[in-house]
């Protein structure tokens, strides 16, 4: 297993990671298999979306704010709810096939790390499972 440490600059921020995660697998010569990426924060999630066009994260964040607002008058003490529930419907992990050492993403995908109640120092933990 590897860590990426990534230090978040806003308070939702949706962050590329993309280009670490097939540093990962180069690094390690990993060559047919399942990478796994997971964020152990419940405020924050994993996903997959187009990379071509930097309108596609904002628009995410856009959507989940008006959707899930911060002051929408949650219980939960901490005031931060919204991240809860944001981090849970994108997730907390996501499964990637890697193939002749490649990961294997379509055309225009990328992978995010999306934070919802930052900023913050967080964490990515990586795992190959050989295939």
């Amino acid at each position: 297993m590897e860590q990426i440490a990534i230090n978040t600059q806003k308070r939702e921020e949706v962050v590329d990671i993309t280009q670490e995660v097939k540093r990962y697998i180069h690094n390690n010569g990993y060559i047919s298999g399942i990478v796994v990426v997971y964020s152990p924060h419940t405020t924050a999630g994993i996903t997959v979306n187009e990379n071509a066009d930097p309108s596609v994260k904002k628009d995410l964040n856009f959507f989940l704010k008006q959707e899930i607002p911060k002051d929408y008058g949650f219980s939960h003490l901490e005031g931060n709810s919204d991240a809860h529930i944001k981090g849970s419907l994108m997730n907390f992990s996501q499964s990637f096939i890697v193939e002749e050492g490649e990961l294997k993403l379509g055309t225009w995908q990328g992978i995010y790390f999306m934070e919802f109640d930052g900023p913050r120092s967080r964490k990515i933990w990586l795992k190959f499972i050989k295939g």
